[in-house]
């Protein structure tokens, strides 16, 4: 029997002990005099019973299937004779090979590895077995538990909350570990490309080449880890996309939320946020095909000579009107909030509409409009698909616009496709590209949280 059948089956027994128990509570309630008698409601009792049925079960699939595999390859390998172990350098390949064989993937004439592969069925039937009769028993148990305990004393809701809490307080922490994990992955495997590249090298080189030469007559393999190119093009980028988001998805916030009608309100918000559900490698598709080549065109018709057909102004300017849904949608949510006996007050004291949302409505939703900004800036920073089709992969320091740049991101995809060795400075240094984009991020969240800090108000 499969873990998702048996996941289903002690639901359905979780279920069950819900409604018995909630039952039986009214049951009792009944010959005590009413449901007065009860400390808690007959839900809080079903949903013990409930827990009871499903939780001490779900843990012990958990901890079985953590501990099955090892014991069974344990168990398997055993039972192998020494001269066939010895003939196979890889253990895990041998044993992937009895696992293939049982599951009749690879034949062999070896009389050891088809005694191995049988062995292996035997283990697992058994496992399967055991496994559906300690889950069951222990899901009919807590069933039995749970409706059994329902009395007017039985302080239900206190445990069901207690449950409550604990499950959150593990999510909590599972959040934080998960982060700290990913964290603590980047930061060791950084440390060991500044062990072979000086920081000062990667923080402030000028050069972007990390092909590394693997022969002395090697050409355009330079080895050059110089990452302010980068900066430079994921700056001037996102900067571009800001310019055009902003100022067009906090307008559009601001006509929605004080001008609009409701019927034009439900028609436009829902018509803009579509720019939202678009997939990106669209945007890239459209950059690519049709803003980049207009760019070029118009600034040759200008008269700006060098005009690149991959430009960061065609990346900028796409990757600007995508992220205008996530300005315009929070700052219009936290607009729309603010209590309107503020605008009535300032509409009576004789300020205009206009003066209004300068004086009041802006600075009682500025901390949810830099939220908003901060979203679509961390948008900007982390996108991908764009860049690469817009704006091209060379590792350029400029400041003109109309050439070609990359980003962070985009070095880092790029560093870490195909098959490579994690001990290679040019795979490494994706980790500390990686490593700087989260320093970046956190300093920004810092700025972010002291300017709201600084201009919050607060209101009753």
């Amino acid at each position: 029997m499969t873990t998702s059948t048996l996941m289903v089956i002690v639901a359905l027994l979780a279920f069950s002990a819900y409604f018995l128990a909630k039952k039986r509570s009214r049951d009792v309630a009944t010959v005590h005099g009413g449901l007065n008698t009860l400390h808690s409601r007959p839900a809080y009792y079903g949903s013990f019973a409930a827990i009871l049925a499903a939780i001490p079960s779900f843990l012990l699939l958990i901890i079985w299937q953590a501990i099955e595999p090892s014991t069974v390859e344990s168990l398997v390998m055993a039972q192998l004779p020494q001269a066939t172990i010895d003939a196979h350098q890889n253990s895990q390949l041998l044993y992937s090979q009895i696992i293939h064989i049982a599951n009749g993937v690879l034949h062999t004439e070896d009389p050891s590895l088809l005694a191995a592969a049988g062995h292996y069925q035997h283990l697992e039937g058994i496992g399967q077995t055991l496994r559906f009769v300690a889950v069951a028993a222990l899901s009919l148990v807590g069933l039995a538990l749970g409706w059994r305990i329902v009395k007017p004393k039985l302080k239900a809701r206190h445990y069901v909350e207690k449950c409550l809490q604990i499950f959150l307080m593990f999510c909590s922490t599972l959040a934080i570990l998960t982060t700290l994990g990913i964290v603590l992955s980047v930061l060791f495997e950084a440390i060991r490309f500044f062990q072979i590249i000086p920081v000062t090298d990667f923080l402030f080189g000028t050069s972007w080449s990390p092909q590394i030469a693997l022969r002395a007559d090697q050409q355009g393999a330079s080895g050059a880890f110089g990452a302010i190119p980068l900066f430079t093009g994921t700056l001037m980028i996102s900067l571009i996309a800001m310019c055009i988001a902003a100022p067009i998805g906090l307008m559009s916030a601001i006509y929605l939320a004080e001008y609009a009608s409701p019927r034009v309100r439900n028609i436009v918000k829902p018509i803009l946020e579509i720019l939202a559900g678009i997939p990106t490698v669209v945007y890239g598709f459209f950059a690519a095909l049709t803003a980049a080549p207009f760019i070029r065109d118009i600034a040759n018709a200008m008269g700006l000579s060098g005009a690149s057909s991959e430009s960061a102004l065609a990346a900028g300017v796409v990757m600007g009107v995508m992220i205008i849904p996530f300005v315009s949608s929070l700052s219009d949510d936290v607009i729309t909030a603010v209590p309107q006996a503020l605008r009535d007050g300032s509409l009576g004291l004789g300020a205009t509409r206009s003066e209004t949302i300068k004086s009041v409505v802006i600075p009682a939703a500025l901390p949810g409009i830099v939220g908003g900004l901060l979203l679509a800036v961390s948008r900007a920073i982390g996108e991908t698909m764009i860049v690469v089709m817009a704006a091209g992969l060379s590792a350029n320091l400029t400041a003109n616009p109309l050439d070609s740049v990359t980003t962070v991101t985009v070095q880092i995809v790029t560093l870490l496709v195909g098959d490579q060795e994690f001990d290679s400075p040019k795979t490494l240094a994706a980790f500390a590209l990686g490593l700087t984009l989260f320093v970046v991020t956190l300093a920004l969240n810092f700025v972010a949280l002291r300017i709201v800090k600084k201009y919050r108000e607060q209101y009753d």
